[in-house]
């Protein structure tokens, strides 16, 4: 196994700037001009970002503009995920890369092996059993729902995951929210009744809980940054250097940030509709 991988500690961005960075990555590491990536990063403003293929009428827009959130849609699936008060990661591998063989579940299933070392750097006692395939998902928020190989504690969702495969490489990215109320994603969402969004909250916060609430003290993003180091170098056997952005990498991050990632189009779906009537 090639043990020699690149890691970023990002500063916090955008939506789109952090959705096109993921992708910039994807694309070089895909091409051999970049080392498997690690990168560790979080938001701001703080951002929703939707899945592929949902829809953006989940979405209150008066609400989430009242907020003073990004709205954004990732290249990846799933459900609307709050990006605030969050650690983000990624991981960019190419196809080839034993990590990313034998398809979407197995890579999920190795990929959970440094997540989970991770977490007990951190303390926290997790398990990953249980769960639902994603097709039979129902509702707007990802962290309603636990998948196959995403990370519980107590049995509530702790952190989520989605990935992507495409072309020559893998890119699978997943958020850990760190403090405050984890279903204050409901304040941006629609509902056909105040009724309908208490309840929401109740099972969000039934289904979902957050780092501190699991360590009973507030961990710093730099915490959690470190852990994760130590957890993906321990679990996976991974020697890390630490690169920024390459060249390449930071030009194709200007070009997905104005073609896609602050696109109307394609936030608004429109443009991901007419790409899959045409792929």
């Amino acid at each position: 196994m090639n043990k020699y991988w690149r890691i970023i500690y990002s500063l916090p961005s955008d939506g789109p700037t952090n959705m096109a960075i993921d992708e910039a990555i994807l694309s070089s590491v895909s091409k051999g001009k970049s080392l498997p990536t690690l990168r560790l990063y979080s938001w701001s403003p703080a951002c929703i970002s939707l899945g592929r293929a949902q829809s953006d009428s989940d979405v209150d827009k008066t609400r989430l503009q009242s907020f003073g959130y990004d709205l954004v849609r990732r290249a990846t699936g799933g459900r609307s995920i709050l990006h605030l008060n969050e650690f983000t990661y990624s991981v960019c591998l190419p196809k080839k890369h034993p990590i990313a063989s034998g398809g979407v579940l197995p890579t999920y299933r190795r990929i959970s092996n440094g997540i989970l070392a991770s977490l007990t750097e951190l303390g926290v006692v997790v398990d990953n059993s249980g769960g639902v395939p994603p097709t039979e998902m129902q509702g707007a928020v990802c962290f309603e729902h636990r998948s196959h190989y995403e990370i519980s504690a107590n049995g509530r969702k702790l952190l989520g995951s989605a990935q992507m495969r495409s072309g020559r490489g893998v890119l699978q990215h997943g958020s850990l929210p760190l403090k405050g109320d984890i279903a204050s994603i409901c304040d941006t969402l629609l509902f056909r009744s105040e009724n309908d969004r208490a309840t929401a909250v109740l099972r969000v916060r039934d289904q979902a809980t957050v780092l501190a609430d699991v360590l009973g003290y507030e961990a710093s993003w730099e915490q959690v940054a470190t852990a994760f180091e130590r957890g993906f170098a321990q679990a996976l056997d991974i020697d890390f250097s630490s690169e920024g952005l390459s060249a390449f990498e930071k030009q194709n991050v200007n070009l997905l940030i104005a073609d896609k990632y602050a696109n109307l189009a394609w936030t608004s779906g429109s443009r991901h509709m007419r790409e899959v009537l045409t792929a």
